[in-house]
C-alpha cells in the first residue's frame, strides 16, 4: 500500500447509503419498505449488466427510472409515490463516518476520487448536498466511455487522468462485484462490507476488507 498516489471510491453503497431514500417514506411504504429499496437496487444493478451486455447503453437516471417502475409493480407501491421516491434518491445521505473519513484522506495528499455508474450531475447534486464538495479532486462517471462497470474500460478512467500504474490506486467499494472488477483490472481492491456479508467467486480476492471508512486511515 506504500506506492498508493490515488483513492478511488465507490458511490452507490459505498459512500452514499442506496436505501435512504424508500427509507425516508417507510411510513407510507409500510414494513416491506427495505425488502422494497433492497429489490430496487438489485434490479438497477441487474440492467446495468444487461444493458451492457446487450450494447442498449442507457444513462443511470434512466435505468434508475426503469427498475423503479418495476420494483413498485411487484411491491404493489402506490403510483403517486413514483416522483417523492426519485426526488428522494437525487438526495441520498451519506454514511455516518464518510465526511470524517475524507477530511482526514484529504490532509494526507492523496488525489481522491468517485469512480460510479452515475451520471456528472447525478455525483455532483450528491456530493454538494452531503457538504462533500471541496473533498474530491475528481467525480469520474461511467458516461465518459458509455458502458457499466464492471467493464475495464471504466476502471482505466482514473489511470488515464492522473497517468498513474494500476497499482498505485486503491480502490474502495461496498459492492463485492465492483471490488472484483477494480481488483482484476489491477487496482487494490479494498472491500468495505458494512453488513457482514459473503464474498463472492469471481477470481480475485480483496487485498483487505474493512467493516467501515474509519477503518482506511489505518492503511493509508
Amino acid at each position: 500500500m506504500k506506492n498508493i498516489k490515488a483513492i478511488i471510491f465507490d458511490a452507490y453503497g459505498t459512500l452514499f447509503d442506496v436505501n435512504s431514500a424508500a427509507e425516508k417514506c417507510k411510513d407510507k411504504i409500510g414494513k416491506k419498505w427495505e425488502s422494497f429499496a433492497d429489490y430496487w437496487r438489485i434490479t438497477q444493478l441487474e440492467y446495468t449488466w444487461l444493458r451492457s451486455l446487450m450494447n442498449r447503453h442507457e444513462n443511470f437516471w434512466k435505468i434508475t427510472e426503469d427498475s423503479l417502475d418495476k420494483s413498485m409493480n411487484v411491491f404493489d407501491i402506490e403510483k403517486s409515490m413514483r416522483k417523492e421516491l426519485l426526488n428522494l434518491y437525487k438526495k441520498l445521505s451519506t454514511f455516518d463516518e464518510v465526511p470524517k473519513t475524507l477530511i482526514s484522506l484529504k490532509k494526507k495528499n492523496y488525489k481522491l476520487g468517485i469512480l460510479s455508474n452515475g451520471t456528472t450531475k447525478l455525483l455532483e447534486q450528491l456530493v454538494k448536498k452531503n457538504g462533500l464538495e471541496n473533498l474530491f479532486d475528481d467525480i469520474f462517471s461511467i458516461e465518459e466511455v458509455g458502458i457499466y462497470k464492471p467493464d475495464p474500460r471504466v476502471y482505466e478512467i482514473p489511470v488515464r487522468k492522473y497517468q498513474i500504474k494500476k497499482n498505485e490506486v486503491m480502490f474502495l467499494s461496498a459492492n463485492t462485484w465492483d471490488v472484483s472488477g477494480g481488483g482484476n483490472y489491477g487496482y487494490n481492491s479494498i472491500w468495505l462490507n458494512r453488513n457482514k456479508n459473503i464474498f463472492d467467486n469471481l477470481d480475485y480476492k480483496p487485498k483487505k476488507e474493512i467493516k467501515n471508512l474509519n477503518e482506511l486511515n489505518n492503511l493509508v
